[in-house]
């Protein structure tokens, strides 16, 4: 009888270890030959081949519980789509592709087993929808839920759009109809019972979508001047790109797309238009368009809504225009996670 090797394979056994294992076999299912992707999840780092000629876009989010999500409300696997949603819509704003991404990751015991799951199978779905593959990234313990999603992407040399060249006399356009992100979120905090998934008034706040197609096209064919998505609010988010550019606006409340109020979850503090200039978390796009290609612009593009909201001024502040054509300063109201509530 031959001796039989008393040697085996050497595995990994430890805890970590199988959670990126579960990581790792979550992220094969969504890779693609045309990633640029050479050595991904496995190895000590990354090895990613650019497109040729193209400029490289970084971005980084953070998701943490508690700040951006609740445990007991949110579906894990909302949690895990919507922190690579997040990080693929600054992408979307310049214009930009996704390509692929890192993810850091802290998790408490208690969510080691079908909690992680569910994360990594909306995240997964994220990743298909977006063509954006996982890279690598890094694990760890921690009390809360540590999300930090880092995206690579790129965009074709001189067409990235910035912030910063806005020139006044340029309309003001919002893609999508914004404050339904904030409403989602109201609604959930009121929901006793298990959320559905199908719900659609929820869908903005738990499945955001990047406006990856739209800042594209915006990009490629030079329509916009100055781009950001609102992860913010109007009002938080409008002052960024006008302090970038040097410049002021002004915005009509009456054509603001604002969302519609549903008769169940609504109370007296509840407004539609407060929900539309503050509300965050809608990663729609905001953009600028000199006023000789703003009827290049479409009422809608792939089906989502396009709207002028406003212009910009070369005076140095932001006005709303009420119904009745009185201005007043735009109060920024937005999300701000070092804001002192009074």
């Amino acid at each position: 009888m031959k001796n039989q090797s008393q040697f085996t394979p050497v595995k990994s056994h430890g805890a970590e270890d199988a959670i990126l294992d579960r990581i790792r076999a979550s992220a094969q299912q969504s890779r693609n030959a045309t990633n640029g992707l050479l050595v991904g999840v496995g190895d000590d780092a990354a090895i990613f081949r650019a497109t040729h000629g193209c400029d490289e876009i970084v971005t980084c989010d953070w998701f943490l519980e508690g700040t951006h999500f609740l445990r007991d409300k949110h579906p894990a696997d909302s949690i895990g789509w919507k922190c690579l949603a997040r990080a693929a819509s600054d992408v979307a704003a310049m214009g930009g592709v996704p390509r692929c991404f890192l993810l850091s990751l802290a998790l408490p015991s208690t969510h080691l087993g079908p909690w992680l799951d569910d994360f990594l199978r909306g995240l997964r779905r994220a990743s298909q929808r977006f063509k954006c593959v996982l890279a690598g990234g890094d694990t760890t313990w921690g009390e809360k839920v540590l999300v930090s999603v880092t995206v690579l992407g790129e965009v074709r040399p001189g067409r990235a759009l910035l912030r910063s060249n806005a020139q006044p006399g340029e309309i003001i356009f919002v893609s999508g109809r914004l404050g339904e992100a904030e409403l989602g979120l109201c609604l959930l905090r009121l929901q006793k019972r298990k959320v559905s998934r199908g719900d659609p008034l929820l869908a903005k706040h738990l499945y955001p979508e990047p406006r990856l197609a739209l800042g594209r096209w915006l990009a490629e064919n030079r329509l916009a001047s100055a781009m950001m998505d609102l992860s913010d609010g109007v009002s938080t988010d409008l002052p960024r790109l006008c302090e970038a550019s040097r410049v002021g606006a002004a915005i009509d409340s009456a054509k603001i797309p604002a969302v519609r109020l549903p008769e169940r979850g609504r109370t007296s503090s509840e407004n539609a238009l407060a929900l539309a200039l503050h509300g965050g978390d809608d990663y729609e796009l905001l953009f600028t368009v000199p006023r000789s290609k703003a009827n290049r612009i479409p009422r809608s593009f792939h089906g989502i809504p396009l709207s002028k909201i406003g212009e910009i001024t070369k005076r140095r502040t932001l006005l709303l225009i009420d119904q009745s054509g009185r201005k007043m300063l735009l109060p920024n109201r937005g999300w701000d996670p070092f804001r002192q509530e009074t």
